[in-house]
C-alpha cells in the first residue's frame, strides 16, 4: 500500500507555471537584483547616485538616507520592475535576441534621467551628472532590460516549441 502511494506520487507531474508569473517573478527578481548592483555601484563610487533617489520626492524622515533607505529602495524598484516586465510582456514579447531588451534598457534609461527628472529633486539634470555616473547607470539600464528581454523572450519561445505539434522527422 505504502509502495502504491510512493509510486502514485512520483508519477504526479507538476503543473507547470504561467507565462505571467514567470514575467511577476522575472521582474521582481530583476529589479532587486539589478537595483542592488546600482547600491554596489554607488558604494564603490562608480556613480553618484544610490537606489533610495525614488525615495525622496515621497518619504520624510533622514532615515531614507542610510541603509534602511536604500534596502527598502531596492524591495520597491523590484516591485516596480513587476509592472515594467509586464510592459515588456505586453509590447515586446515576440522580439527573440537580446537586441530588444537592450534597445528597453536604453529607452528606460531615457525615461528616468530625461523625463522623469523633475520628480526626483536630488537627480541633476543629465548634463551636470558626472560621466562616470551616466556611464555606470546606462549600462545597468542595458543589461537589466537584456535580463528582462531575454528572460521573457525566452520563456515566449519554450512555451512556443511546447505547445507546438511534434513532428516526426522524415
Amino acid at each position: 500500500m505504502a509502495e502504491n502511494q510512493a509510486q502514485s506520487e512520483q508519477n504526479k507531474k507538476e503543473r507547470p507555471m504561467s507565462i505571467l508569473m514567470k514575467v511577476v517573478i522575472t521582474g521582481f527578481v530583476g529589479g532587486v537584483f539589478w537595483s542592488l548592483l546600482g547600491y554596489l555601484a554607488y558604494f564603490f563610487h562608480f556613480t553618484e547616485i544610490s537606489p533610495n533617489m525614488i525615495l525622496f520626492p515621497w518619504v520624510a524622515g533622514d532615515w531614507k538616507y542610510g541603509k534602511l533607505g536604500n534596502y527598502i529602495a531596492i524591495f520597491l524598484i523590484g516591485l516596480l520592475s513587476i509592472l515594467v516586465a509586464l510592459i515588456y510582456y505586453v509590447a515586446l514579447k515576440q522580439i527573440k535576441g537580446m537586441w530588444g531588451g537592450i534597445l528597453y534598457g536604453v529607452v528606460l534609461w531615457l525615461i528616468v534621467f530625461y523625463g522623469l527628472n523633475p520628480l526626483f529633486p536630488n537627480l541633476e539634470a543629465v548634463s551636470h551628472l558626472e560621466r562616470n555616473t551616466i556611464i555606470t547607470t546606462l549600462c545597468l539600464y542595458i543589461l537589466y532590460g537584456v535580463f528582462i528581454g531575454y528572460s521573457i523572450s525566452f520563456e515566449m519561445q519554450e512555451m512556443n516549441r511546447q505547445t507546438q505539434p511534434q513532428t516526426a522527422n522524415k
